[in-house]
């Protein structure tokens, strides 16, 4: 098995969009990345070369092009690292370290992968979708927000080609309620193989994991913990896993050994592991 390291370096930004309210596309030139990233993984990064903000920030990578040496983040502007790096201009540059963490796993033939996106976490599915039509696989993207503004890609991921059940809590598209919903609706009305993967808030990663527990399905979710450095040495992104059948969890650093983990395995605040966990950990092992 080859390991390859992520390439550290300064990228310049070749492409600026911005999407509706405090939403960005910025494309940047990374050979490596472009060249070896998969769906799930992400890249820490910060713009120029100042103090300021102290850290850089993980994204998630949205999609690449080896023959271009790009790849493009979906970025929302909620705090100073982000809010810099938006305000880059085509030609200024950032710091950056990638292809990082672990990918999305490949569904077995036949099973329908059903990708579950919660705001700005549908950034990685983009390239999911993309890695399992190239594959010959069968992706449905569910997209869900409060509202319509928080689904700024819904016409980009249409022209696309991804098959799309969006989700507005206040009715304003697609399904009225939480992106669940039409999850669930989904299953029962499709009894086929299928494989549950998440990105989103932590309230809807639960959820997921609960409803691939209620249905005996295998779900992966890519966890959104606090992260100082990408590469597991401060420690800040560690999150309780369970490995095996063993009630006790154990802590694994979301950067290194994630950020996509089995729904299974993953401790959600206030859970107790139940019964049923256990048995589902000790068939898998």
């Amino acid at each position: 098995m080859i390991v390859r390291m992520p390439a550290n370096r300064m990228v310049p930004v070749v492409a600026r969009d911005r999407l509706r309210g405090p939403y960005w596309l910025l494309t940047f030139r990374h050979p490596e990345v472009a060249r070896e990233a998969r769906a799930g993984q992400f890249v820490m990064i910060k713009a120029g070369t100042s103090a300021e903000p102290p850290l850089r920030r993980p994204f998630s990578i949205m999609t690449v092009d080896p023959r271009d040496e790009t790849f493009t983040l979906f970025i929302k502007e909620v705090g100073p690292g982000s809010a810099a790096l938006a305000a880059l201009e085509p030609g200024e540059t950032a710091q950056c370290l990638g292809p990082l963490g672990r990918p999305f796993a490949t569904p077995p033939p036949d099973t329908e992968a059903l990708l579950v996106a919660g705001g700005y976490g549908v950034a990685p599915f983009r390239l999911f979708a993309q890695e399992l039509d190239t594959g010959g696989g069968r992706a449905r993207l569910f997209y869900g927000g409060r509202t319509s503004d928080d689904l700024p890609l819904l016409e980009t991921l249409a022209a696309a080609g991804v098959p799309l059940e969006p989700a507005t809590e206040d009715g304003s598209v697609g399904h009225r309620g939480r992106v669940t919903a039409p999850v669930t609706e989904w299953l029962e009305a499709h009894p086929g193989p299928a494989r549950l993967y998440a990105c989103g808030p932590e309230a809807m990663l639960h959820a997921v994991a609960r409803l691939a527990e209620e249905r005996n399905l295998e779900a992966e979710v890519s966890l959104d913990p606090w992260m100082g450095c990408g590469i597991g040495t401060c420690l800040g992104c560690v999150v309780e896993v369970q490995d095996g059948s063993e009630p006790r969890a154990r802590y694994r650093c979301a950067c290194t050994e994630g950020p996509v983990f089995d729904a299974a395995r993953v401790r959600w605040p206030g859970e107790e592991a139940s019964l049923a966990r256990r048995a589902a950990l000790e068939a898998r092992r």
